[in-house]
Formats: C-alpha cells, structure tokens, sequence
C-alpha cells in the first residue's frame, strides 16, 4: 500500500487526453495514492512520430480535463525543456524541485513493458520509483522482470489513435474524451474535426 501523502506520475502525450487516461490515474488513487502529476511529454524518445497537436494545445486539453480533479496537478517541465525529454532526467527533476518523494509512483501502460529496458536508465528508473503497470487494450499476460505493482484498471477500448480517427469523422465523443475538452478540440479545429 502506498505511503500516506504518496505521489505518483503520469507521463504521456496526452494528444489528446481521454477518458482512459482519467480512469487509470483514478484506479492509482484508488489504491491509496493522493496525487497524480501529469507530465505531458516533450520530445519523446521512443516515439515514431511526434504529437499531432502543439505543447500548447496538449497543456491546455490537460489542464481543462484536471481542472475540477483535486488530486490531479500538471507539471510542464518537459515541454520548456529543447531536445528529447527522458523519464529519469524528469524524475530527477521532479525530485529537485521537491514535487516528489524520493520513490514516486511511475505510471505506464503494460504496452509499453516489452520496450521498457531500452528506456534511458531503466534499471535506475526502476529502482527509484514503484513503477505501476496499468493494464492496456489487451487481456495478455505481460512479462516485466522490474519490481511492479500491476494494475486492476478496467481495459479502456480506444487508443489516442482511434479517438483521433472519431473526431476526424466527428463521431461522438461523449464516451471518449472529458466533455471540457470536447468544445476546445472542436473550436481549435484540432484532429481534423469540423
């Protein structure tokens, strides 16, 4: 069980933040966490390609998303910071500042396992941090050799990908995104949406 007051941080793209990445933080809470800080990423490392959206559009989605969820808060580090942004550099800055303790909670999604031991200094990541596997779009068992505490969120059936196609061809959304980012996407254009 986490320690009273514990922290724990979600990284991601956040392009654009949905409904699944708020019920997963939820779960953290869930099981005795009492703050999630969102970082969206920067230039990530291991991405193909980058956000679809500018930092700003992608903070700004975050923040009206977060904006009535007392345990949430956003920290922008990585997107005032040029070049790749990496876990353990934000980490270690996140530390710096006094935002976390010295062994955080580290969201991922069990999708991101298999990759997890090219990440820049994993095994310190690893080691600094409980790292808390929320479960992804599939009901595979997942192999990750670093200490962990899996995650009983329920699966979530979009990826940011499918929720991008739904607002190209503006589908409905209600059951996708906060309805506070639903008017933003649309008035901004963001997505293809009309």
């Amino acid at each position: 069980m986490a320690a009273l007051r514990q922290k724990a941080v979600f990284g991601g793209s956040f392009d654009p933040v949905h409904l699944g990445h708020l019920a997963l933080a939820q779960e953290v809470i869930n099981i005795g966490y009492e703050q999630i800080i969102f970082v969206p990423a920067g230039q990530a490392p291991h991405k193909a390609h980058p956000a679809e959206c500018s930092p700003h559009d992608r903070l700004h989605m975050l923040q009206l998303a977060l904006k009535n969820i007392p345990w949430a808060l956003i920290w922008d580090g990585e997107l005032r910071r040029s070049g790749v942004s990496y876990s353990i550099d934000t980490l270690d800055t996140l530390r710096e500042e006094g935002m976390v303790s010295e062994r955080p909670g580290f969201i991922i999604g069990d999708d991101l396992a298999a990759g997890f031991s090219s990440w820049k200094d994993s095994d310190r990541l690893a080691a600094s941090t409980l790292i808390l596997l929320g479960r992804r779009m599939k009901n595979e068992p997942v192999h990750f050799p670093y200490p962990h505490r899996k995650l009983n969120n329920a699966l979530y059936p979009y990826s940011s990908t499918g929720i991008k196609d739904i607002i190209s061809r503006n589908g409905p959304l209600n059951s996708v995104l906060p309805g506070s980012v639903i008017p933003y996407i649309r008035e901004k254009k963001l997505y293809g949406s009309c």
